[in-house]
């Protein structure tokens, strides 16, 4: 599985022979201007609410690559009645895909569509395949429900947010890595604006100090698992 951070908070996620795209906001960020939004690849885009950061560029690419999207039931209604094809989930529910199989699962946090109309609940993915198993948090507080998680699913790679303000901060996310037994972290939702801004070495020693490896990828670097 190769992990590829598109800026922000999106990903691409190659694994089992597809392209899986999270949270495309690639085209209004200007520290993604290296990333050419009309020549990525899509075959699944996972949309973890509805906020702009989240959604800008997810029609664009799910029309040009006929992506299936995933996400909550009023994400996809939105979408679908936009000529989009989608995959509607909710909390507590999981699917096998042709790349892995998905658990929707809770995150606390707002959603809402840039019109201010109602985005459905946010929420997170587990992606589980043969090649590992990936919690992608989406936006979130830190949450006790975090800890049923390994009840569940043995987590090598934890995806969380750690600008703060908006999402967890640091502190809370090396809780929440904690609470979901992973030692290795993918950092997501930092610096992109004035109020998710962070010192990459203070954040990097945090983490290290409870023995979790946190990785931040420069936009358009992977990493593997």
């Amino acid at each position: 599985m190769k992990i590829q951070y598109l800026g922000h908070a999106s990903l691409a996620i190659t694994t089992g022979g597809k392209t899986v795209l999270v949270d495309p906001f690639i085209s209004a960020n200007e520290l993604a201007s290296s990333i050419d939004v009309d020549s990525l690849a899509a075959d699944y885009i996972l949309i973890t609410h509805a906020h702009q950061d989240h959604i800008l560029d997810v029609e664009r690419i799910a029309k040009r690559t006929g992506a299936t999207l995933v996400s909550n039931f009023e994400i996809i209604e939105h979408f679908t009645k936009k000529g989009c094809k989608g995959h509607p989930m909710n909390h507590g529910g999981s699917w096998q895909f042709d790349f892995g199989t998905l658990n929707y699962v809770n995150a606390v946090h707002s959603s809402s569509f840039p019109d201010g109309s109602y985005g459905g609940q946010p929420g997170g993915f587990v992606l589980t395949t043969n090649e590992g198993c990936v919690y992608i948090s989406g936006d979130t507080a830190l949450t006790y429900d975090m800890k049923l998680l390994p009840l569940f699913h043995a987590i090598d790679l934890a995806i969380l947010p750690i600008g703060d303000n908006f999402t967890m901060g640091i502190d809370a996310a090396v809780m929440a890595a904690q609470f979901v037994k992973c030692t290795r972290v993918l950092g997501v939702h930092y610096d992109t604006f004035g109020y998710i801004k962070i010192d990459h070495e203070q954040a990097k020693n945090a983490f290290a100090k409870q023995g979790i490896d946190l990785t931040l990828l420069d936009i358009g670097q992977d990493l593997s698992l």
